[in-house]
């Protein structure tokens, strides 16, 4: 529960003056004088209240006897802040039966700090029918402790449509985890109630979010995604950081979010018990609590037994358009409470938007909402900017968040000023979002740190953060360890890491079990890391499981480091299916060449990402297809990168074009790298030339390189180099 109910209480429901936000008497004036004019059938109206000369009739027609002048005339001093003036008018009609009388004299009585003695003539009034009454009356057992009566007399007012008494009433079941709780909240914001609103759009959101973790689609309506991997904007849990054993300081700087994956989640996060909602809400709201808020029916008094208002737009989509979604119906609340100045509200809006894709609107509502003065808000319209380009504008919004203590906005501010080289200024504003209580701060000045190769000072920032439960901090600092050959030391932190869910952290434990010949626990950690969606893990079990035959589960696994984007994962998934088909001959004079098959999509998928291998099998194949200008691009691209049977292979094509000056250049350097074939083309070639002596030479290399056969052939030609030489 956001908001701890004794403490919303006494706000909403007036009983302390506030002066700044309309004194407590501003909605009752109102209020009470509607609830005179069906009382008493006088016709006086709360506009007639307003006018100049209204006071002085009232005062005339009071001092004459009339009941309904009386009342409103109280009415209007207690507004005022006259209260030894409003007391006999209001007595005066309280005796006369005036049930708005008496419920304005508990006000007042309520305000000089006779609690009890207001209780009494709330329960008049209550009795009488007075729903404003009943709802003070609840208020007023609540906060002595005695639930049953509070929850008697909310009932009461929230029955007889009070707004406020359906809201108190929700707050009250909602305390004790009632499921009644949301049907009351629903009345409330069906009549205005922007914080129940705002209450019943979290509720449902929660719902929406749990419904979709236990696997079911109702939190897909969000629309995308995402576009990144990491956590939403608000929270900054921080990317993944330092990725490997071998990288201290790969990590990027948690400078808001990774992605925009979970940024409604995000912004939940800092909501919190912020203080309560209904101190953001008019005089009219906080006053009409303590009021005769009954029957006005004005778009102003949310209290109102009878304000019903038109229906809202959640209730008129959900009546007369198709069934909506948990989350949508969440939105359109959002949208009621937005749309009365809710600046939370409008903040998650922003946020249900932005995961639909609707930027245009989400800016809208986050700017709205930042312009209230939600730090969140600005820093939200902040990420929106930099991502649409505008990093000036972003850099305002931030500047504006961090100033009101917003934590991520701060590293944000960082993560900008350090991708400049403003190296000083970053590591203020990440010291700022430290203090600000924003434990990245402590994880992105670690990184800072480390790119700097301040080792010492990482260390500190990144244990600070560790010990303050940074997951990723945790596992920066045991690669800092690590690398400093502390395997002890590192070891239960890259545990508490990956305990923690660093996905990081359980493939580099992974990493420092294989290196302890420990495969077992090695191949678990990998597994764990695989199921988190870790693209060298689930390499990683994919060639466990091949050397264990277990090719099935061997495949999946490397279509899911493949689909992540592993070259390596992608030719050994190739490899496996190309071991399931015959092998291609060449094509027939006239055939049609045959479209690719699975296995080389993937070769070229891994030869497009610079594997040598790959893009020596991609050459062979197009080699098959009698394709030789694609054939010698390949091999020629593997050659460059360092392959030895691609510089052989494209000899070979070289070689038979013609060119043998250039296909020998390519045979040396594969020869050079340890290919035996090469090695003998080069002892022929030489041969060929009459070059005996540097046959000889190139015969010696082949016998020495191998493989068996090419070593017995050099070896013989190497015997008839040396006859020819002495004969």
């Amino acid at each position: 529960m956001e908001f701890m109910g004794d403490r919303a209480t006494l706000l909403e429901t007036g009983r302390f003056v506030r002066r700044h936000a309309g004194n407590v008497a501003d909605a009752t004036i109102s209020a009470d004088a509607a609830d005179n004019v069906d009382s008493s059938g006088s016709g006086a109206s709360a506009d007639s209240v307003e006018t100049a000369g209204a006071e002085a009739r009232h005062r005339r027609a009071a001092d004459g006897g009339d009941t309904a002048s009386m009342s409103v005339l109280g009415a209007l001093l207690l507004r005022r802040g006259d209260l030894d003036g409003a007391e006999s008018y209001l007595r005066a009609a309280t005796a006369e039966g005036d049930r708005a009388a008496a419920n304005n004299l508990g006000v007042l009585l309520h305000q000089r700090g006779y609690a009890d003695e207001a209780a009494g003539w709330w329960r008049i009034a209550a009795v009488a029918g007075s729903a404003a009454a009943a709802h003070a009356l609840g208020r007023h057992f609540r906060e002595r402790g005695d639930e049953p009566a509070a929850e008697y007399w909310l009932r009461q007012s929230a029955e007889q449509g009070h707004a406020l008494g359906a809201y108190a009433l929700a707050d009250l079941l909602e305390h004790r985890s009632d499921a009644g709780a949301e049907r009351w909240l629903r009345a409330a914001a069906e009549q205005g109630h922007r914080e129940a609103a705002y209450r019943l759009a979290r509720a449902l959101e929660r719902r929406a979010a749990e419904e979709a973790r236990a696997g079911g689609d109702v939190g897909l309506v969000m629309g995308r995604a995402g576009r990144g991997a990491g956590a939403g904007r608000a929270a900054v849990a921080g990317p993944a950081a330092s990725g490997r054993v071998g990288r201290g300081d790969g990590g990027k700087a948690a400078s808001g979010r990774a992605g925009r994956g979970d940024a409604s989640a995000a912004v939940a996060d800092g909501v919190g018990v912020a203080g309560p909602a209904v101190a953001e809400r008019t005089g009219n709201d906080v006053s009409s609590a303590g009021a005769e808020a009954g029957r006005t029916g004005s778009a102003g008094s949310q209290g109102g037994a009878g304000s019903q208002g038109s229906a809202s737009s959640a209730d008129a989509a959900a009546a007369d358009g198709p069934q909506l979604s948990v989350l949508d119906e969440a939105a359109q609340w959002y949208q009621q409470a937005a749309a009365r100045g809710h600046r939370r509200a409008a903040l998650h809006l922003g946020a249900i938007l932005e995961k639909r894709g609707e930027l245009k609107e989400a800016g809208r509502w986050y700017l709205t909402s930042a312009k209230d003065g939600e730090a969140r808000a600005a820093c939200a319209l902040g990420f929106l900017l930099r991502d649409a380009g505008d990093e000036e504008s972003a850099a305002v919004w931030w500047l504006r968040a961090a100033q009101d203590g917003d934590g991520n906005a701060a590293n944000a501010l960082g993560a900008l000023h350090a991708a400049r080289g403003e190296q000083q200024t970053a590591e203020r504003w990440y010291r700022a979002a430290m203090d600000a209580g924003d434990v990245n701060g402590a994880y992105n000045l670690g990184l800072l740190c480390a790119a700097q190769d301040r080792t010492p000072q990482a260390e500190q920032w990144y244990r600070r953060a560790a010990y303050a439960g940074h997951r990723e901090a945790a596992n920066a600092l045991a690669v800092l360890l690590l690398q400093a050959g502390d395997a002890t030391g590192a070891e239960p932190w890259f545990s508490k890491a990956a305990e923690a869910g660093s996905v990081d952290a359980a493939f580099n434990l992974g990493i420092l079990h294989v290196g302890r010949d420990d495969d077992r626990t090695a191949l678990r950690w990998y597994e764990r890391a695989a199921a988190a969606g870790h693209t060298e893990a689930a390499l990683q079990v994919g060639i466990a499981l091949l050397r264990e035959g277990d090719e099935q589960a061997a495949e999946r696994h490397l279509r899911c480091a493949a689909g992540g984007g592993s070259a390596e994962a992608a030719f050994r998934l190739a490899t496996v299916l190309d071991s399931r088909q015959p092998p291609p001959g060449p094509p027939a004079l006239g055939e049609a060449m045959a479209e690719k098959s699975e296995c080389e999509e993937w070769y070229e998928r891994a030869a497009e990402q610079g594997h040598r291998r790959a893009q020596v099998r991609v050459g062979m194949l197009a080699a098959v297809r009698g394709d030789m200008t694609d054939a010698a691009r390949w091999y020629r691209e593997a050659a460059e990168a360092g392959s030895r049977n691609g510089a052989f292979n494209l000899g070979l094509l070289l070689a038979r074009e013609g060119n043998e000056r250039e296909a020998a250049l390519w045979w040396a350097r594969a020869a050079r790298a340890g290919h035996g074939r090469a090695a003998l083309r080069l002892a022929l070639l030489a041969a060929r030339r009459g070059e005996l002596t540097e046959g000889q030479r190139w015969c010696a290399r082949a016998v020495e390189l191998g493989p068996a056969e090419v070593s017995e052939r050099a070896a013989r030609l190497r015997e008839a180099l040396h006859q020819e030489l002495t004969a």
